[in-house]
């Protein structure tokens, strides 16, 4: 019987190198000269470090375009507001990984709404989705690339 898993993650090795490109274009650019401006990467967040608030968006368009020239789809980020603290400011940006319940919960609706003849079902941080013709499974997956979703989705381990 066919089927493939629906997951949203993204690799960890390919963040911490955009991170470092960032960081050393922050180090180069003449109007980040003195400022101390910088990123910080600790398990799933990135902390952008600057003096202003006009700094830390210039950062983050820095910092979003490395990722996405990584293959990294930057829906993945929870950005937080920036935090400013006299001549320091701050902000988070959390990386965001796994179908969380209420999501995996909307998308096995979502396809069950469709009355295909799939099966979907919730394990852990993904969804399994088996059905008796491959056909009915390639449907799913244009259903999910059609639709909005709140996280990037990646389809895996398609087997026969």
């Amino acid at each position: 019987m066919p089927t493939f898993d629906i997951v949203s993650e993204f690799d960890q090795h390919e963040v911490s190198n955009a991170v470092d490109q960032a960081n050393r274009e922050v180090g180069t650019r003449f109007d980040f000269k003195g400022s101390d401006s910088r990123f910080e990467q600790d398990e799933g967040k990135i902390i952008m470090r600057s003096q202003s608030d006009f700094q830390l968006q210039q950062m983050l368009d820095m910092l979003q375009n490395k990722l996405t020239k990584r293959g990294i789809d930057i829906a993945c980020l929870q950005i937080d507001d920036p935090q400013i603290f006299g001549k320091d400011a701050h902000q988070t940006i959390i990386l965001r990984q796994g179908l969380e319940a209420p999501l995996a919960k909307k998308i096995v609706k979502q396809i069950k709404d469709r009355k295909l003849k799939v099966q979907a079902s919730i394990q852990g941080e993904k969804i399994r989705v088996s059905g008796k013709k491959r056909d009915d499974l390639q449907q799913v997956i244009a259903l999910l690339r059609e639709g909005e979703n709140e996280m990037p989705l990646q389809f895996e381990n398609f087997r026969d």
